[in-house]
C-alpha cells in the first residue's frame, strides 16, 4: 500500500492551492493530489472557451508549480474513503494511506429534478470538465438558437461569449434583474442594458416550466404573469447554480449543514480528526451576518486552502477564516462590474441601519487620457459607526482591482473616516482623480 502524509482529493483551485500551501509550510511532509482529469480548467475562464478563446487548451491550470514543489499528482478516481483506517481506495491504483486528508471535491451543476426535458439531447450544464466542455463546444457550433437559463455570472458570461460567435441567444432569469444575488437593481440594470445592446434577448421575471422535445430539445416553455410563452431552441444551457460535490465525504463520519456542505471550523477542520474540507464543498458563513452562505468562488476556495494548509499540523491563531466575503467581478463589452460584501438590498433585509453613498466619475484624470471609462462606485456602511459593509463598482478594466480593494476594506472593518484618510497612489492614465 502506498502512503503519504497529506492527501488532497481534488485538483481545481482549492486542491492546487492547498497542496502548495502544505508544501510551503511543512516542506518535510509528502503531499499527494488525486484527481481524475489530466488537465484542469481555470474555473473563471470556462465561459470564454465558447467565444474569446479558440480551444480549451487555452484555459488550463498549470501543473508546473505543483511539480516544482514536489507534489505527487495521481490521475485516478477515488471510489471510497475509510476514516477509521485512514485510507482511500482508487479505481485503478489500489489503496493509499494518509495522515491528513483534505476534501477539495468542489461542486457540480444543479439540474433541477422538477425540470422536465433536462435530459434531452442538446441540453447542457457548465461543469469544470474539459472533456465535457470540448464536446459541448463542438456540438454548439451547428446550433443557432440557444437559450441560457439563469442569469448569474456564468449565465451572462456564457450568453455574451456565444453572442460573439454569432449565435441567437436568449437569456432567461426568474428574478426581476440579471445578477440578482450580487448586485442591487441599479447596477444590475446597467449590466442588462449592455447585454441587450449586444443583441442578447434578455427575459427577466420568466419562470421556466419545461424543456420541450422528443429526443432532442426543440423549445422552452416559460411563464410570466400567468401567460405561457414557447421559445424555439436548438440548444439549452442550464446555468441554475451549483451544489457541493460531497459524495465521497459521505463515507466519513463528518457533519453536513442543511444546505449539504461539509461543516468546518475557522481552521477548515471537519469534526473528524485529521480531515479538512476546502472550496465549494465546504461550509461558509457570511462575514457580517454569520448566516450560512452558498457563495462558490475560486478566490474563496484559494483563501480557505491557504488557511487549511497552514493549520494542518499546528494551529496559527491569526490564520483563520472569520467569514466569507463574496467578491465578484465580470466584464461585458469592455465594462467591468464588481461587487463585494452585502448589497444594499440584503443589508436592509438583514436589519442593518445603513447609509449609502454613490459616486460617479471617470477612471482617468483628465478624462480624455488612455481610453477613459465612466466609473460608478457605491458603498454601503453602517449608520452608527461608518463601517463599510459592501460595495459595488462599474467602470473600465480597473473595476476588478477596485472591488478587490473594497473587499480588503470590508475584511479589515474599515470605516468611512479611515477610507477618506487612506493614503493611495494615483496616476493620470491608471486611476480616477484623487482630489474628488
Amino acid at each position: 500500500m502506498n502512503s503519504t502524509d497529506v492527501l488532497v482529493i481534488g485538483g481545481s483551485a482549492a486542491g492546487l492551492t492547498l497542496a502548495l500551501a502544505a508544501k510551503s509550510h511543512y516542506p518535510g511532509k509528502s503531499v499527494t493530489m488525486i484527481r481524475r482529469e489530466k488537465n484542469v480548467a481555470i474555473p473563471c475562464g470556462i465561459p470564454y472557451i465558447f467565444g474569446t478563446l479558440e480551444t480549451t487548451e487555452q484555459d488550463i491550470l498549470p501543473d508546473a508549480g505543483l511539480i516544482k514543489a514536489g507534489v505527487e499528482i495521481v490521475l485516478d478516481e477515488v471510489t471510497s474513503v475509510d476514516g477509521e483506517t485512514k485510507t482511500v481506495t482508487l479505481k485503478e491504483a489500489g489503496e493509499i494511506s494518509y495522515d491528513k486528508l483534505i476534501i477539495a471535491t468542489g461542486s457540480i451543476p444543479v439540474v433541477p429534478g422538477w425540470l422536465n426535458g433536462a435530459q434531452l439531447d442538446n441540453v447542457y450544464t457548465v461543469p469544470k470538465d474539459l472533456v465535457y466542455l470540448d464536446v459541448m463546444k463542438k456540438k454548439l457550433e451547428g446550433k443557432e438558437n440557444i437559450v441560457v437559463i439563469g442569469a448569474g455570472f456564468i449565465g451572462i458570461e456564457m450568453s455574451d461569449e456565444l453572442k460573439k460567435r454569432g449565435k441567437n441567444v436568449t437569456l432567461v432569469e426568474l428574478q426581476p434583474n440579471v445578477l440578482p444575488l450580487a448586485f442591487d437593481p441599479d447596477f444590475a440594470s446597467e449590466a442588462e442594458t449592455i447585454l441587450k445592446e449586444r443583441g442578447i434577448n434578455v427575459l427577466t421575471g420568466h419562470s421556466v416550466k419545461e424543456i420541450i422535445g422528443q429526443e432532442k430539445v426543440e423549445a422552452v416553455k416559460m411563464e410570466k404573469d400567468n401567460q405561457i410563452e414557447i421559445l424555439n431552441a436548438d440548444a439549452v444551457i442550464l446555468s441554475m447554480g451549483y451544489e457541493p460535490n460531497v459524495k465521497l465525504a459521505r463515507d466519513l463520519d463528518v457533519t453536513f449543514n442543511r444546505d449539504g456542505f461539509i461543516k468546518v471550523d475557522e481552521y477548515m477542520r471537519t469534526d473528524h480528526p485529521d480531515v479538512f474540507a476546502v472550496g465549494d464543498c465546504a461550509e461558509k458563513r457570511d462575514f457580517f451576518t454569520r448566516k450560512r452562505s452558498k457563495a462558490m468562488l475560486a478566490s474563496i476556495a484559494c483563501a480557505e486552502a491557504r488557511v487549511a494548509g497552514m493549520n494542518l499540523y499546528k494551529l496559527y491563531t491569526l490564520k483563520t477564516i472569520s467569514g466569507t466575503i463574496a467578491i465578484f467581478s465580470t466584464a461585458l463589452n469592455g465594462t467591468g462590474f464588481g461587487a463585494a460584501g452585502l448589497t444594499e438590498t440584503i443589508a436592509r433585509a438583514e436589519g442593518f441601519d445603513i447609509i449609502v453613498g454613490k459616486f460617479e466619475g471617470v477612471d482617468r484624470h483628465p478624462g480624455v487620457l488612455n481610453n477613459p471609462h465612466k466609473q460608478i462606485v457605491k458603498l454601503i456602511a453602517g449608520r452608527e459607526n461608518g463601517i463599510i459593509l459592501g460595495g459595488e463598482v462599474m467602470g473600465g478594466s480597473s473595476a476588478g482591482e477596485l472591488i478587490n480593494i473594497i473587499g480588503l476594506i470590508i475584511q479589515n472593518k474599515m470605516n468611512v473616516n479611515m477610507l477618506m484618510t487612506a493614503q493611495i497612489g494615483t496616476h493620470p492614465m491608471l486611476t480616477a482623480l484623487p482630489a474628488a
